[in-house]
């Protein structure tokens, strides 16, 4: 089913009606009605009951997002969400990693106590904790170096950080933030193929798969790196989006 981007933004948001001075195109984008004055929408294209929303002249009409342009921009939110959502649970591992590295052997002691306690419990299902990787891995990095742990807690905030910030940009669809998420998401791309050859689960294949989606979708739909014409053809892209430009674009031909 074909979503009507336009008509479902303004049942949120409202309407965005503007009123140009240029007589011809005014009469265009004004309705007389029993119950008083409409005008058309700027985005969905419906005539609205009541004043204008602004006026002025046609070049200084607001550029209303459209069609496409609300699409990119719903799916540029979903990715910031993702990123934010990201970005916090690597904070909260970097937190958890600082901690550790300040209370390595009180977390070592407790972590055997609680061992020796579940050992039995596992072996009656026939699993041999003392072979586990997952207990194995545990194990290594209580051998790790104190600056070691905080090198890593500091990496793995600053990659939090590069997280929020993608996610804040991409929010409000910022081009850079849009460049920010390109690079970053595919310089870590290696990264995660060599981790699935380590170990693979669905997990990680989602991961990969979402984020060369998004890595080729961004670069593409935004017309990146000269890509599809680049940062002019996406503006005039946007800009022939307004209804206000398709008006007057009608009213030049016809009068031609």
């Amino acid at each position: 089913m074909k979503i009507d981007w336009d008509r479902r933004t303004c049942a949120r948001r409202g309407h965005a009606t503007y009123a140009p001075d240029e007589p011809g195109l005014r009469d265009r984008l004004r309705a007389a009605t029993s119950l008083g004055e409409a005008w058309r929408c700027l985005r969905c294209g419906d005539f609205v009951l009541g004043e204008p929303h602004g006026a002025g002249p046609a070049e200084e009409a607001p550029l209303v997002p459209r069609g496409k342009v609300l699409r990119d921009l719903f799916i540029l939110r979903f990715l910031a969400i993702e990123r934010a959502v990201r970005g916090v649970f690597i904070v909260l591992v970097a937190a958890a990693v600082w901690r550790f590295s300040n209370s390595q052997d009180s977390v070592r002691r407790l972590f055997d106590e609680y061992l020796n306690v579940f050992r039995p419990v596992f072996r009656h299902f026939h699993y041999d904790l003392d072979h586990s990787p997952v207990v194995g891995t545990i194990q290594k990095s209580f051998g790790y170096k104190h600056s070691t742990l905080v090198l890593v807690a500091a990496l793995l905030l600053a990659y939090a950080l590069i997280e929020l910030v993608e996610a804040g940009g991409l929010w409000y669809a910022k081009r850079w933030a849009e460049y920010l998420t390109v690079v970053a998401t595919a310089a870590f791309l290696p990264l995660e193929i060599y981790e699935l050859t380590e170990h693979v689960s669905w997990l990680k294949i989602a991961t990969l798969v979402l984020n060369i989606l998004a890595v080729l979708y961004i670069a593409l739909a935004k017309r990146l790196f000269g890509l599809r014409g680049g940062r002019a053809a996406f503006d005039e892209e946007r800009q022939s989006a307004s209804l206000l430009e398709v008006e007057e674009s009608a009213g030049v031909a016809a009068h031609a």
